[in-house]
């Protein structure tokens, strides 16, 4: 394979971690930078880091995202370009939070709810002054505060105590609504990253820059240097220092502890009579408790269920495994459809990206007080080790585009870089 490289052998830049701010990375600088030699180091057996399709039986057109799977600011969300560019559908349905099709009654309490909510969400944008917790914005006693809290761990991954307003007033995906890819948001990250030289199964463990002319990197396969050296893995593997730093980097180990991952895991059910539920409907499991289920009713038409769970619901239904994840949806959806539904379902997928090897999580969110780390983490250090990722993105965090945006400025960034030296 052209990049391959055995121990001590040196490249021009070295990335590690294949997700999308990694693979946008490498492609950006195959363009601007032909003569670098790049590899791309991957500890998992795949492409595409927390976005990850796997195909649906008897579907040969459409697949499963147990990872990201909305393209959010679509209109200027970079991926969808590539979709085009690499021959997949993107599909225009309308998101539920886009005037899509939602399951939910019009009458005195579903307004009230979504009063209460639209309240809420006006207090945190309207913050001003130190920054605090999301749940700091609730008003003691609401009737609602269940259902505010649960789409808030939907938003963030975690609960509304440990996340910050400053962080969330930040968010801004772009402009235009959020559309899907047919064949899977992961299809087209992988598919993106297949020109790139890339090693799977490669943990690093030890990047030694103590010396000027090169980077030493060990990995459980041997070592070998390179002249750059590009880390995009997940906060939570950098705060857990899975990888080494000589000398060390306390400046992105405290950057990525306050910046961890939240936690939003996915279920998919098997509807064996399609016709039971309506296609590519919303619903929400509870109207009144945090602890609850969203739930996309055959998405893109599929004979699926889409369960998501997210917070301390997830942390906890992955912990008690398959049985108990789908104990809890089809309860949920046997109390908005009757009991009945249970019949029809089986399961045909489940994510578990806490316990997912060299990844830990989902997507990040910010401590209170600790969004301006953002920027720390991002930070090149001493223009030989740079950073990207959705975590290092100001305003596009946890989302693949912001992840794409990050792994291209620090193409650009390290193709500088060598100019400079050159």
């Amino acid at each position: 394979m052209p990049g391959d490289n055995g121990k001590g052998v040196e490249q021009d830049v070295v990335i590690i971690g294949a997700g999308a701010a990694g693979i946008a990375a490498a492609r950006r600088l195959q363009a601007i930078r032909p003569d670098l030699s790049i590899l791309l180091l991957e500890a998992g057996d795949r492409l595409g880091g927390r976005a990850w399709s796997i195909g649906l039986p008897g579907a040969s057109d459409i697949a499963l995202d147990l990872g990201c799977g909305w393209l959010h600011g679509a209109r200027t969300n970079a991926w969808t370009g590539i979709a085009d560019e690499v021959g997949l559908t993107v599909d225009r349905t309308p998101a539920p939070w886009n005037g899509g099709r939602r399951l939910q009654r019009d009458d005195a309490e579903t307004r009230a709810a979504q009063e209460a909510i639209g309240a809420y969400f006006e207090r945190l944008e309207s913050h001003e002054g130190d920054d605090t917790d999301l749940a700091a914005m609730l008003e003691p006693g609401n009737a609602w505060n269940g259902q505010i809290r649960a789409i808030g761990t939907y938003i963030t991954g975690a609960e509304l105590e440990r996340s910050s307003v400053v962080d969330y007033n930040r968010y801004d995906p772009g402009p235009g609504p959020d559309w899907r890819v047919r064949e899977g948001y992961g299809t087209l990250i992988s598919r993106y990253g297949r020109p790139v030289p890339a090693r799977l199964g490669v943990e690093v463990t030890r990047i030694d820059h103590r010396h000027a002319g090169h980077i030493a990197i060990e990995t459980n396969q041997g070592g070998l240097s390179a002249r750059a050296v590009l880390v995009t893995v997940s906060t939570n593997m950098l705060a857990a220092e899975k990888i080494a730093f000589d000398p060390p980097l306390p400046e992105k180990i405290e950057a990525a502890a306050r910046l961890p991952l939240g936690l939003a895991d996915k279920l998919f059910l098997r509807l064996d009579n399609q016709e039971a539920l309506p296609a590519d409907t919303h619903m929400l499991g509870s109207i009144s408790r945090g602890a609850t289920g969203t739930y996309q009713l055959r998405p893109l038409g599929a004979p699926v269920v889409e369960a998501y769970f997210a917070g301390d619901l997830a942390h906890d239904l992955e912990r008690e495994g398959r049985d108990a994840a789908f104990s809890f949806a089809a309860d949920e959806l046997a109390a908005q459809f009757g009991a009945d539904i249970r019949k029809e379902l089986s399961v045909t997928a489940i994510s578990a990206w806490a316990a997912a090897p060299h990844i830990g999580g989902s997507y990040s969110y910010a401590e209170p007080g600790a969004s301006d780390l953002r920027t720390v983490l991002a930070a090149p250090h001493d223009q030989r080790i740079f950073f990207a990722g959705e975590a290092c993105s100001r305003s596009r965090y946890s989302t693949a585009h912001g992840a794409y945006e990050t792994g291209v400025a620090a193409a650009d960034l390290i193709a500088g870089s060598f100019s400079k030296k050159a």
